[in-house]
């Protein structure tokens, strides 16, 4: 981890000297994975410790963000070590007024949620995130205008992009903003060069000094997602992954949430959510059923333990399929700060089967350092999706210096 830490020095000195405005931060993390002994697909345990730095800098109409990485660990009986370097932003901006035009790597994120975002367009990031991660922007070319009520915006996402899914393809998307007194209004567009046409609302209203609701709406024509073949009815055992990345067809998307901020400073925030996207439950009980029967076949001669284990591999594929597992989802969570100090809990709640994660975080936040540490928990009954992941439990701790 020393050499990442040089490698930080290095850079940081010329940034300071040319930057017109920089910043650092530095982080050292340790994070813990253990194993889902009792589902069937158990997955590797062990630890991985980190050192991370992030450096950002401002030089007349150019920003840049640039991502340093160290890690090492891995499994209990393999470890291993990797370094990166990962260029996050990089885009001039040009301040015209009302007008803000941007072209190059930027970060763009949009809707009004928390745990889920339906109209995030353009940056597309994953939402709820163990340990907050540095997110890495979207090459683009962006035209802005806002005054004192209102916002429009028209970004070409991954403008030298000919084949790509999700985030990566090509596209146009529009937003406009509209503020009404304590309410604000969000509208949305996007043109996909393969999911085609999807239009989006969203609201965020303050009802009180201690109550805000919130609402996305998102309908889509299609959109990437990772879908299922027709198995080979001849043989349990297939000689290809039955998973394709492909489109789904006509979808909705919807979010609608609340959260109450108390006098002395705790907090409960509510979400519920519809994504259409996701896999259906009929999709879960035929990957339960063939996760099964795969699960029952006896190694042997007439059943080849690479082949098993590969079909087996298989179906934790669909664990992988977007940011919801189920399309109907519930979260909670319930946080307090004071002096520094901000302790969290919250739970993820799928109605169709019972499934549920927990997670409990604690931070304390210095002028220049801060402490994170917490655990989450998969559990849920036997059928549920959630107790079916390969790891049962995560935790973590890390220490950050921002200078």
């Amino acid at each position: 981890m020393l050499s990442l830490q040089i490698v930080a020095a290095a850079l940081t000195a010329p940034t300071q000297a040319l930057a017109q405005d920089w910043s650092a931060q530095l982080r050292a993390r340790s994070e813990h994975r253990g194993a889902n002994l009792q589902g069937p697909l158990a997955g590797p345990q062990g630890s991985t410790q980190g050192l991370d730095a992030e450096l950002r800098g401002q030089w007349r109409g150019l920003n840049a963000a640039l991502a340093l990485r160290q890690e090492q660990g891995g499994e209990a009986e393999e470890k291993r070590s990797s370094s990166s370097a990962t260029l996050n932003e990089l885009y001039a901006n040009a301040d015209l007024g009302a007008w803000q035009l941007s072209a190059g790597r930027k970060l763009l994120s949009w809707d009004v949620g928390y745990a889920f975002r339906p109209n995030d367009m353009v940056a597309q990031e994953e939402r709820r995130t163990l340990l907050s991660s540095q997110v890495r922007g979207r090459p683009l070319l962006a035209a802005e205008h806002f005054d004192a009520d209102t916002a429009w915006s028209l970004v070409w996402v991954n403008p030298l992009k000919q084949e790509g899914r999700r985030g990566d393809e090509q596209a146009l998307a529009g937003r406009v903003y509209q503020r009404l007194g304590s309410l604000d209004l969000h509208g949305f567009a996007r043109w996909g060069q393969h999911s085609g046409p999807s239009l989006g609302a969203a609201l965020a209203w303050v009802a009180t000094d201690s109550q805000e609701l919130h609402a996305s709406l998102r309908l889509a024509r299609r959109d990437h997602a990772l879908l299922l073949n027709q198995p080979d009815a001849s043989s349990l055992l297939q000689r290809q992954s039955p998973w394709r990345e492909g489109l789904r067809g006509s979808h909705a998307q919807a979010l609608l949430g609340l959260s109450w901020t108390g006098e002395n400073r705790l907090s409960l925030l509510a979400e519920a959510w519809w994504d259409g996207n996701a896999l259906s439950p009929q999709d879960w009980r035929d990957w339960q059923r063939r996760t099964q029967q795969l699960r029952a076949l006896p190694p042997g001669a007439a059943v080849p333990p690479q082949a098993l284990a590969a079909n087996l591999a298989w179906q934790a594929q669909a664990f992988g399929s977007g940011s919801s597992l189920q399309r109907s989802n519930v979260f909670l969570r319930l946080s307090w700060s004071e002096d520094g100090w901000s302790p969290a809990l919250d739970c993820l709640y799928h109605p169709a089967d019972g499934g549920r994660i927990w997670t409990a975080s604690l931070t304390w936040q210095g002028d220049r350092l801060r402490a994170d540490a917490g655990l989450r928990h998969y559990g849920g009954p036997a059928g549920a999706v959630l107790a079916q992941l390969p790891q049962r439990r995560q935790g973590y701790a890390a220490l950050s210096w921002a200078f």
